[in-house]
């Protein structure tokens, strides 16, 4: 099986690595970061270095592909819409004349959702987005399902916050311990770890899913829980809650992830590694 993967970054590559011990897997990693190809040589048959606005080289990297994976991201607001619905909007034009690509898995995102005042949402909860980003991520979503027909299965999995080796939650957390945080921290966490992203994709590439699929932990915990496990387990300060002065947070959502589940996929980090 040959199969492409479009955005190379810190899902893109830990996909990557996983394959590359897979003996019927041929991988192609694409990076927008020349100085990346040797990094990623060493876990792919093919790196290449694509554009989003680069028709051709689009079509010359999914040629002969079976499995496409979309796993983008923009560390700059200002360019959401270019690195996400741009990249859709010319990876369905691509794959309309594609005859060889069966499926297409993209990681979109939870946030999505918005604000649902902390309501359990599943698959069919239509995404209220409050944040430009957020709408961006919803349209991209909207461009990608349309090219699924009978030959093309193109599944969305939403993941919930990320981390992992290299973005461990006391890294991530360690610059607000012993500082104010507006609100109570009441908001649903919902993350889920890079081994499940990994493990979430190689499922639906296995079972050939189709659709929307949520992708969080069981942990079920509110970010102040989670915040406050982290500080004591590394010894960090606590945060202080401010609950007179209103949450920054875009979205506030207890995400299920029931469906996925329900598929048959067995969670490999099901609760939280503080």
């Amino acid at each position: 099986m040959n199969i492409t993967i479009i955005g190379c970054g810190y899902v893109g590559y830990a996909v990557a690595q996983y394959w590359q011990h897979k003996m019927s897997l041929t991988v192609t990693a694409t990076t927008t970061t020349p100085e990346r190809i040797p990094e990623l040589q060493a876990v792919s048959q093919k790196a290449v270095v694509l554009k989003c606005d680069d028709l051709a080289g689009l079509k010359s990297v999914l040629q002969q592909q079976d499995v496409a994976i979309l796993s983008i991201s923009s560390k700059r607001s200002a360019s959401y819409e270019e690195a996400y619905l741009k990249t859709a909007k010319n990876l369905v034009s691509v794959l309309q004349d594609n005859s060889t690509v069966k499926q297409l898995i993209y990681t979109s995102s939870c946030s999505i959702y918005g604000d649902q005042d902390g309501a359990v949402v599943h698959e069919q909860t239509p995404p209220t987005p409050a944040s430009s980003t957020g709408k961006v991520l919803r349209e991209t979503e909207e461009v990608l399902l349309t090219a699924s027909n009978e030959q093309l299965h193109v599944c969305i999995l939403r993941l919930g916050g990320i981390y992992g080796p290299g973005r461990e939650l006391a890294k991530i957390y360690s610059r607000i311990a012993g500082k104010t945080r507006p609100g109570n921290g009441q908001q649903p966490a919902n993350w889920i770890h890079l081994d499940d992203i990994v493990g979430g994709i190689e499922f639906a590439r296995h079972q050939q899913l189709q659709g929307i699929y949520n992708l969080v932990d069981d942990a079920n915990l509110t970010n102040r829980e989670v915040i406050e496990g982290v500080c004591e387990q590394h010894n960090l300060p606590k945060v202080i809650w401010d609950s007179s002065q209103s949450s920054q947070r875009q979205y506030n959502a207890n995400i299920s992830n029931q469906k996925i589940k329900d598929a048959g996929y067995k969670l490999l980090h099901p609760n939280m590694n503080f």
